[in-house]
């Protein structure tokens, strides 16, 4: 039996581009192996699970009555689901943007790097330092960047401090020759706290949403269990946003594009039992938990970490889902506080 719509605690389980200056125009609410031990200064997919992270106390990646962690598999389809599905592709199959190995010589998923308790800040310019949260970051020399190096993509840099409990999030990233770091825009959050940014201010996400909670993380596939929303991309969206998101990054005002922010939910009627396990597990959590719309991008890509420990064979699967296996939620009864993530259990 499906259980009842809303914030729910995780139990046992461990949790885990286009920019645009301005405000929004308008707010609406609406595994197969067990993980390795943890290690200072390792990247998070290749450390224990946050909650038991050796360099300080319990540090979970939001709380549980967060929306990230919402049980959206009882809430009404929205009105607008087919037309976002519509745009989107219905025909398009989804993608793991996640996996082991190089794609076309780069690093495969979203790089995180954990640093130990007392790691040094470092001065970080902004492009969009209005919006941006002011440093320092605690950003070691070796903290890896999404596509490598080299990458002239999105270039996100996500840096866990387990001991603070904190993620540092930039986007369009660059280490300077002194140590300092130039970026895009920039976002740090109090992974126990629930408050969202000011609204009409961006993040290292276009929807002004952080990264990490939205990953999907090779530990807890690798216990069975994904127990919150997967960060999804769209190749077209509005200029708008629902809550939790805060900022949108397009100039059309089409409503049959999505806002930044739409939740999206795999329908209860898929058949998912003969995905492979990998795939499996994270297709359960796109039915229960969903996918939340956080930036530009190609349509029904979802992401994750960057980890040699996935197989893209057994991630293929989730090639299986097209555009018409999603609808989209209304998630606006959830809303306690248009600031805060927290929502109605």
């Amino acid at each position: 039996m499906l259980a009842v719509a809303g914030c729910t605690s995780a139990g046992s389980h461990p949790r885990a581009a286009a920019r645009s200056g301005a405000a929004s125009s308008s707010v609406a609410a609406s595994g197969d192996a067990l993980a390795a031990s943890a290690s200072p200064g390792a990247p998070l997919s290749a450390s224990a699970s946050p909650a038991t992270a050796t360099s300080g106390a319990a540090c979970t990646i939001l709380p549980a009555g967060d929306i990230w962690h919402a049980d959206v598999s009882r809430l009404a389809v929205a009105r607008d689901s087919a037309a976002y599905v519509a745009s989107m592709g219905a025909a398009k199959h989804a993608h793991p943007d996640f996996g082991s190995g190089l794609i076309d010589g780069s690093p495969f998923g979203m790089p995180v790097t954990t640093v130990p308790a007392g790691q040094p800040g470092v001065r970080v310019t902004f492009q969009y330092a209005g919006e941006s949260d002011k440093g320092p970051y605690p950003i070691p020399g070796s903290a890896k960047i999404e596509g490598g190096s080299t990458s002239d993509g999105d270039r996100h840099v996500i840096v866990y401090d387990p001991s603070a409990c904190r993620a540092y999030e930039l986007y369009a990233a660059y280490r300077n020759s002194d140590g300092s770091w130039r970026a895009g825009s920039g976002a740090v959050y109090d992974l126990r706290s629930e408050a969202l940014r000011h609204a009409g201010w961006t993040s290292a996400d276009a929807a002004g949403l952080p990264i990490l909670p939205g990953l999907v993380r090779y530990e807890e596939v690798a216990a069975g269990h994904v127990d919150h929303a997967i960060r999804i991309t769209a190749d077209r969206t509005r200029n708008n946003y629902l809550w939790p998101a805060r900022h949108a990054a397009s100039s059309s005002t089409d409503p049959a594009l999505p806002p930044m922010g739409t939740r999206f939910r795999l329908k209860a009627s898929v058949d998912v039992s003969k995905l492979s396990p990998q795939s499996r597990v994270i297709a359960e959590a796109l039915r229960r938990y969903g996918a939340i719309l956080a930036d530009n991008g190609s349509s029904w890509y979802m992401s994750g970490t960057q980890d040699e420990r996935w197989s893209n064979d057994a991630l293929n699967g989730l090639k299986t889902l097209q555009g018409s296996d999603f609808e989209v939620v209304d998630a606006a009864g959830l809303m306690v506080d248009a600031n805060s993530g927290a929502c109605r259990g």
